[in-house]
């Protein structure tokens, strides 16, 4: 089973711009309805490989994109 993160958002636009950006970047990922056990204002996250953790967070934070929270799976 592999590992994932998550990326919470306050809006739906922030995770559709993240994804672009990630993606961009070269991170392989994907967006996912926001699993229950996290509590967010926009119903859509961010899922990437955990490994990539500092390296989404940090190119998402360069790029300006507001995130709410980063969450392991």
């Amino acid at each position: 089973m592999s590992d994932y993160g998550v990326v919470l958002f306050h809006t739906t636009s922030s995770a559709i711009r993240a994804e672009k950006v990630a993606r961009k970047a070269g991170y392989d990922c994907k967006l996912i309805p926001t699993p229950r056990e996290f509590s967010s204002d926009c119903g859509i996250a961010l899922r990437f490989a955990w490994e990539d953790a500092d390296g989404v967070k940090s190119c998402l934070e360069g790029a300006r994109v507001e995130l709410a929270d980063v969450y392991r799976l």
